[in-house]
């Protein structure tokens, strides 16, 4: 970290005084931090943990393609390219068949994301948020008191790690700390929370030979699924996604029960074979939450404002492009004496529109249901036909809202697509295995 960069206690901005007080210095509260510092704004960022390096240990590290936007204006696509990171793709198997799409440059919604651990996005981030004019990271600060005036939030009462505490006034605060937000405690913001059945255990592998090259791998085995993503370093992060009838036996012999998953799946890696270079992680318990993103004064990013089914690696991605939303939003009033409360329920609204229904979907699947007719539908046309396809990529990558599936085009090609034999679907087996050095597995 930088000379500068970060305090150890309360900087002396105007005495104490900011125009946002953000807690949660990880991807949503890094990038809503490093965007506001850049127009013109005051900003505490506050951390509990010291260490500038620290990182999220459990996370696919699958950035949807529809955050590529926003990591080009905070000006990290060449910073995660040289760290490594790898610019991902989809290859979907369903027992209709191969779903591969192939978004070509003048695809009208961003054809990749990025694919990068967080053990070197998060102090990139970081460091990027603390390098910004205006933003001072306080790092070893834990956010403990609400500070209210005429009944709305006006600061927070921060405890440093030597004991002490600082008083930080700030115009609007900001949670950013996660599924289990602890600022949504202390501000008295409860979410609707939708169970998940479903848990997951993943490891990482290195220099694994994927015929997908650096394109992802879902298996869709219904009702659970399994992946193969690719990272940086030449390592493949292994997970499996299961329903929870089955973790009682899954647990007897938790790493034989995860590598039997993937030893008859069609074009699956050797992970018997490979370098397993991690511990097998668990998540047992992964609930779905949504909570009202703002309110007077306070607003929540990432996934302390709805954290959704990690099964469809939507996280990091909605932590980045929630975090711009609010601040293209909110940032005028913040620095202009604007109705700040008015911009907060303009921030709301785009929100829910921009995800709710991806949240409804996939929250609704998470209950460890099995396909549906619609969307064993949707599966078949898409692996006959290359167009839908693509659609099936943008409302995948979270580009698009799922209704698009429903628009009358899109749908009397899907129908067409389904009931016809011939398969348009892209790139053949042994296409994309001989593209990528390999000779073709049977699928």
């Amino acid at each position: 970290m930088p000379r500068g960069a970060c305090v150890d206690s309360l900087g002396h901005v105007e005495n104490g005084r900011y125009d946002a007080a953000i807690v949660g210095a990880s991807i949503a509260g890094c990038a809503a931090a490093t965007m506001l510092g850049r127009r013109g704004a005051r900003v505490a960022l506050i951390e509990s943990h010291r260490d500038p390096a620290k990182y999220k240990t459990t996370c696919t590290h699958f950035i949807q393609p529809s955050a590529t936007p926003t990591l080009e204006r905070l000006g990290l696509v060449e910073p995660i390219e040289a760290a490594g990171g790898i610019r991902n793709g989809l290859e979907i198997w369903t027992r209709f068949g191969w779903v591969r799409p192939r978004p070509g440059d003048d695809h009208p919604v961003p054809a990749y994301g990025y694919s990068i651990r967080r053990e070197r996005l998060d102090p990139m981030l970081r460091t990027l948020a603390a390098e910004t004019e205006g933003v001072e990271l306080m790092l070893g600060a834990t956010a403990k008191e609400v500070l209210w005036s005429d009944g709305r939030p006006a600061g927070l009462r921060v405890e440093r790690a030597d004991g002490g505490s600082d008083e930080i006034r700030a115009k609007m605060i900001i949670a950013a700390d996660g599924r289990n937000s602890g600022m949504a405690a202390l501000t008295g913001v409860r979410g609707r929370v939708l169970p998940n059945n479903r848990f997951m255990y993943f490891a990482y592998y290195r220099d694994l030979d994927l015929i997908c090259g650096t394109r992802s791998q879902f298996w869709f085995l219904d009702p659970d699924v399994a992946y193969a993503f690719p990272n940086d370093d030449g390592l493949t992060v292994m997970a499996l996604v299961a329903t929870k009838d089955k973790l009682p036996a899954f647990k007897r012999d938790i790493e034989e029960s995860f590598l039997r998953y993937f030893d008859d799946l069609p074009l699956a890696p050797d992970v018997r074979g490979a370098e397993r270079v991690s511990p097998m992680l668990g998540k047992l318990d992964m609930p779905n939450v949504y909570r009202p993103v703002a309110k007077p004064g306070i607003a929540f990013v990432g996934d302390a404002a709805m954290a959704a089914d990690p099964l469809w690696g939507v996280g990091c991605g909605w932590a980045l492009q929630s975090a711009e939303w609010l601040v293209e939003e909110t940032a005028g009033a913040l620095t202009g004496g604007g109705d700040l409360d008015a911009s907060l329920e303009r921030y709301r609204k785009r929100h829910f529109r921009s995800l709710v229904t991806h949240y409804l979907m996939t929250s609704d699947y998470s209950s460890g249901r099995r396909l549906n007719p619609l969307e064993r539908f949707i599966f078949r046309a898409a692996s006959r036909d290359h167009r839908t396809a693509l659609t099936f990529h943008d409302i995948g990558t979270r580009s698009v809202p799922p209704q698009k599936m429903f628009s009358p085009s899109v749908l009397g090609r899907a129908i067409w697509a389904a009931l016809r034999g011939q398969d348009d679907s892209g790139p053949e087996v042994e296409e994309v295995a001989r593209s990528n050095g390999r000779p073709a597995a049977v699928a």
